[in-house]
């Protein structure tokens, strides 16, 4: 818990008329809605509430505030009762942390407030659901998001692409100080950046559960910005985010453009670092490639570790298949796993996505698992992933199966050994990717889209009536798709 006092708090204290019995010694007895030794004196508890009287006004403390009863206090942490789930989510999600702010100046012992729901109004709940609810609040809180449980290190497959990325995520987890300040892990769509920043957050908890860990997507920071900006409570909003010991942000990108968002960002990031609190943040480019970012944000982003994850290659495409399909319990012939991973290359989620939808349409359906059902099952999945291929990819995979240079690609030159390499790549682009004539035509040296036409037509034919030529464009086709 940070030492910064909340903001005002010399002047805050209310005057002896606004505290019923102020002037009172101190109550020794427990808080009379619940014979609990834990229970702390009602005085405390008095000041507390008049101070959230002041700060949200008189309509939202008597609606939210006011009906709340003290439970006890038990090992630094303040559990208060709602009356119903309506008033629990509500105060959990806007006055949570304004009370444990406020709670921990007056009590001196708090570093941390629960709202529970009155015992005569709590729903039955498993032990299994209700420890996954307190884990949910506890890494997320009000302020962030919760964690997926199946998102953890012993879930997460590591090969060359995310090795680095892996190792400095468990190694800042693992550290009892902060290891690595900030962390940065940068990565495309769907490779894994969100699964560490989840494990990073489970393990924390499970090794320390004292530490305040606060995860949620930039994008929802920036909202609670602009919420405590129309409010005019952000001192609260500062403190708030300012308290925490882990601080986890995730797609930072999404605040590119945002002037006062960065800035409130640039000085939250700049008061945690120097308190030595841990500072976790991800996006799809490195700190130096982002767009939209003021100079001493990406300069300060840089500051300490950056890992990046490469997208998958075909050993970790495969394992994360095989590790996905066992985790599941889901019979998938080998062959079938060797078939996805080497036609879906985009990323892990689709990746996964395939194997889901197989596996699901495998036992609605009752159909053999083989890889012509899978091909047809997933025909769409496996066209776009076709269509990401580039044109420079097709270039270079023609030039070396016909042994010609790729600036023949480009070249003027119309000699048959090199016409008829350049159509075959002219006809791979239009069917492989989805780019224009046009498109296709300027990165074959600025031919005009006719050219493009003609030579798409020819193959076309050729296809048909020349069994060589088939077979060069079917060869090609599978070398490329896969």
């Amino acid at each position: 818990m940070s030492d910064r006092q909340y903001p005002d708090q010399s002047d805050s204290k209310p005057h002896q008329q606004d505290v019923p019995g102020a002037d009172a010694p101190q109550a020794t007895n427990p808080s009379p809605n619940r014979a609990d030794s834990t229970a702390p004196a009602d005085d405390a508890w008095e000041r507390v509430t008049n101070r959230m009287r002041q700060d949200i006004g008189e309509a939202a403390w008597r609606n939210w505030i006011k009906p709340l009863r003290v439970s006890r206090l038990e090992d630094g942490t303040l559990i208060l009762e709602a009356s119903s789930m309506l008033a629990r989510e509500r105060v959990t999600s806007q006055y949570a942390d304004r009370l444990r702010v406020i709670s921990a100046a007056e009590y001196g012992t708090v570093r941390k407030v629960e709202i529970s729901l009155a015992s005569h109004q709590a729903p039955r709940m498993s032990q299994q659901k209700r420890a996954a609810s307190n884990t949910g609040a506890q890494a997320g809180g009000p302020l962030g998001a919760g964690l997926d449980p199946r998102y953890t290190f012993a879930n997460f497959v590591v090969g060359k692409p995310n090795e680095l990325a892996f190792a400095v995520a468990r190694r800042t987890a693992e550290s009892a100080t902060v290891a690595f300040n900030p962390l940065f892990l940068y990565g495309g769509v769907g490779l894994g950046k969100t699964h560490l920043m989840h494990a990073i957050a489970w393990h924390i908890r499970e090794q320390d559960p004292s530490r305040h860990v606060v995860y949620l997507s930039a994008e929802k920071f920036m909202y609670r910005f602009v919420q405590a900006l129309r409010f005019r409570d952000t001192m609260s909003f500062k403190e708030q985010f300012r308290s925490v010991d882990v601080l986890m942000i995730d797609d930072v990108q999404f605040i590119s453009g945002k002037d006062s968002t960065q800035e409130e960002f640039f000085h939250t990031f700049n008061a945690l670092v120097e308190d030595g609190r841990q500072v976790i943040v991800s996006a799809d480019k490195s700190p130096t490639d982002l767009e939209g970012l003021e100079e001493r944000l990406r300069s300060r982003l840089g500051w300490g570790m950056v890992a990046d994850i490469h997208p998958a290659d075909y050993e970790l495409r495969l394992g994360i298949l095989q590790a996905k399909a066992e985790r599941a319990r889901i019979a998938v012939p080998d062959k079938v796993l060797e078939f996805l991973a080497h036609r879906i290359s985009s990323n892990v989620r689709e990746l996964e996505g395939a194997l889901t939808r197989i596996a699901a349409h495998a036992s609605l359906v009752g159909r053999e698992i083989t890889i012509d059902s899978a091909a047809e099952l997933l025909t769409d999945l496996l066209r776009a992933s076709s269509r990401q291929v580039s044109i420079d990819e097709i270039q270079k995979r023609v030039a070396a199966h016909y042994d010609v240079r790729v600036a023949e690609m480009f070249s003027a030159r119309r000699a048959r050994n090199i016409a008829r390499p350049r159509q075959v790549a002219m006809y791979l682009a239009k069917t492989l990717t989805s780019f224009s004539y046009p498109e296709i035509g300027r990165q074959f040296g600025g031919r005009d889209h006719t050219t493009v036409m003609h030579a798409v037509r020819t193959i076309e034919s050729l296809v048909s009536s020349d069994k060589r030529i088939a077979e060069d464009v079917q060869l090609l086709r599978s070398l490329i798709a896969s």
